[in-house]
This record gives structure tokens, sequence and C-alpha cells, in this order.
């Protein structure tokens, strides 16, 4: 199981929010690069990025930032504001490893199919779920489409992940929906990322446990940045022999379930 530390950026800063409020973003690094040099030496073999601002816009906003990360040379997961196939090529020709089709899925299926052809194991969608209804637009608007509808949408075309959300739980530190994020994972065959609300090693130990039912890694932000999580002890705990066997299932069931 894979730890993406998260870096969220506005205004060309690291920062974090309150249940995806922009008004209530904290920085906590107002170098982006320099934080991705220290989650690299860390040992962390992703990061989680997303433009805010990009979400917002509907474009990429803090380009020079996300090129700073992509310069300490981890693999990157990107989104925010990418909703078409001349961003998601620009990125993934910039470095990003992934790019993550949020409101761009909801909107329009039909990219996430297309790029999925093009860019086979480098499309991830990020299904964002306000009381289990998808949420887009940054955030702002709140859909009549379910998480798991939505994601059920995307079975056949390669996704190479679902990111999952909580909202209401998101910078909250109130732990992450292990109950939501496993049953998501159950019903489909696509990994799914936990994120919103991790707190403490304990969230990290609950999703650890699920990693059978499809949960393929955890996005952390606040609880790193504010010492409540460790980072060397979060990577040890998802680097268990119980996490490692249930990444094995996973793979084995998503690879019946596409008939390899």
């Amino acid at each position: 199981m894979i730890l993406f530390p998260a870096i969220d950026l506005k205004a060309g800063a690291c920062v974090r929010l309150l249940k995806g409020e922009m008004d209530s973003a904290t920085v906590y690094n107002a170098d982006p690069g320099v934080q991705a040099v220290a989650f690299r030496d860390a040992g962390c073999a992703w990061i989680h990025v997303v433009d805010l601002d990009g979400a917002f816009a509907g474009r990429s906003v803090n380009g020079n930032a996300v090129k700073a990360i992509l310069s300490a040379g981890v693999p990157i997961q990107l989104g925010g504001g990418i909703r078409d196939m001349a961003s998601i090529e620009a990125w993934l020709g910039r470095g990003a490893a992934r790019v993550i089709l949020g409101t761009a899925a909801l909107r329009d299926p039909e990219l996430v199919r297309i790029a999925c052809r093009a860019f086979p194991g480098q499309i991830a969608v990020g299904i964002d779920a306000r009381s289990g209804m998808v949420a887009a637009e940054g955030w702002a608007e709140t859909s009549t489409v379910g998480a798991l509808d939505l994601a059920r949408r995307f079975e056949d075309c390669g996704v190479a992940g679902i990111i999952f959300t909580d909202i209401d739980r998101d910078g909250a530190l109130g732990g992450v929906n292990v109950e939501a994020t496993a049953a998501l994972a159950e019903a489909i065959t696509t990994p799914v990322i936990a994120s919103g609300g991790v707190s403490s090693s304990a969230d990290l130990l609950a999703l650890r446990d699920r990693a059978a039912s499809g949960i393929a890694g955890v996005i952390c932000g606040r609880s790193l940045y504010d010492g409540r999580l460790d980072l060397a002890e979060g990577l040890r705990i998802l680097a268990d022999e119980r996490a490692q066997t249930g990444a094995k299932i996973q793979a084995d069931r998503r690879a019946e379930a596409l008939g390899c």
C-alpha cells in the first residue's frame, strides 16, 4: 500500500484546506519544491499534488510550483484544472507520472476513456464526495451522481486508480472514512486510494487491515504537516506484509475481472 504525501497548491504555496474551503487555507511551506525534496528524502515513492486554484479556474494555475515539485525527481500524480486532452498531454509530457481527472470525469466521461487509451496506466479518476454524492468545480458544486455510480462508469477503460475523498473529513483530522472507502473498493475492480481525514497512525493501520478490499494507497496531508503522523512510521505501517498481501489479492481480483 502506497502512502502519498499531499502537496496542495494555492497562490504558489503549499497549503491545506479545511473541508475544501478555500478561505480556510493554512500555509505550511512557501516553497513546494523544497517540500517535495523533503518527502523524497524521507523515502516517499509518490507525491500527490493538487492545483487548488486550477480546480476552481478550470485550467492549470500553479504551473511553476508544479514544475518545482517535478524537479525533486519523485513520481507525482497531479490534479486540479486538468479537463482536456491538451492539458493531459502537456503535464504527462512535462514529467507527471499520472494525471487525475475529477470534474472532467463527471462532466465528460468519454475524455477519461480516450485518455486511458492514449496513456495506459497514467490516468486516475478523482471522486470527491459530500454525503456520498460527487462534488465538482473545486468542490464548489455537489452533483446528483453517487460516488459508486461514477466509479462504475470507468471499470472497463483501464483507469489506474480511483482517488476517493470524503470532503466532510478532509483536513479535519477526524479520522479517515474507512468503511465508505472499503465499501467502494469492494464494489469495483479498480484500485482505490483513500483520502480525507487521516489523523494518526491508527487510521493507516485501519486502512492497511482492509487492503484486501482493494484499497491501494492513502493520501496524507495536514496530519503530516502538523506532526500528528510521523512520516517514517506511516511508511513502515503501509510496507507491512499484511498490506502487501492485500495488494496481491486486489491485483489478482482485477486481473480476473479483466480476463487476464
